[in-house]
């Protein structure tokens, strides 16, 4: 091989293929990462309220609606999340009151409703527990793309951590994805993306209601 050939397999093609193994591997382990920055994130889903009410993904049409999964023996993100997310509602003000945040559980064993709700209260009694079965929470997180794996940590039953996925996923009031936020996200930063959102929304609804009224006036007017 000559000494250009080698400098070339050295500088260049050594290079490229490490690059595609790395995007390869990243995109391998991040999966839900690729499916939160998708319009396919979110989808039908059924679970129970920790009343014992059956509520699905309609249930919650015409808000603004955040969903997260986690559980209630999460060491550090889980109650960051929930914290920020208590934070948001207090900063928006009469806002949150078109804002749903949902925090589903992917611990049904240990996370019963009274579990849960003594919980959630911790933070902010506005936030809705939901949980299910082991099937339909799973089906729930794929519609998603969260993951949730169960790591044992002792010999009890109950000596054990779930690892899962840390984003926060906001859904507009007919159900679609709008963005993720990253686990680092602050409470005001929650707050300030859901203010401009309600607000341009509601704008937006006043202009087409101001319009309509226009278009129907006149025609009212004349009817017999």
């Amino acid at each position: 091989m000559s000494l250009c050939s080698r400098l070339v397999q050295r500088c260049i093609v050594r290079p490229l293929m490490l690059v595609g193994v790395l995007v390869a591997f990243a995109f391998f382990m991040d999966q839900p990462l690729a499916r939160a920055t998708a319009s396919a994130v979110g989808g039908p889903f059924t679970l129970s309220t920790l009343d014992g009410r059956i509520v699905t993904d309609q249930t919650y049409r015409g808000k603004w609606v955040l969903v997260y999964f986690g559980y209630t023996f999460c060491p550090s993100s889980c109650p960051t999340t929930l914290l920020a997310v208590s934070m948001a509602l207090k900063k928006l003000g009469p806002d949150a009151a078109q804002v749903r945040p949902l925090f589903i559980s992917v611990d049904p064993e240990r996370d019963t409703p009274k579990v849960m709700q003594q919980y959630i209260e911790s933070f902010d009694p506005r936030i809705v527990g939901l949980t299910g079965t082991p099937q339909q929470i799973a089906a729930a997180a794929h519609e998603y793309g969260a993951y949730y794996v169960r790591h044992s940590i002792g010999p009890g039953p109950n000596d054990y951590v779930v690892d899962h996925s840390t984003y926060l996923y906001l859904m507009d009031p007919r159900g679609r994805f709008v963005r993720a936020f990253d686990p680092d996200a602050s409470g005001d930063q929650i707050a300030d993306v859901l203010h401009t959102l309600v607000a341009r929304l509601r704008e937006s609804t006043g202009i087409n209601r101001s319009a309509t009224r226009r278009i129907r006036g006149p025609v009212s007017a004349i009817d017999p």
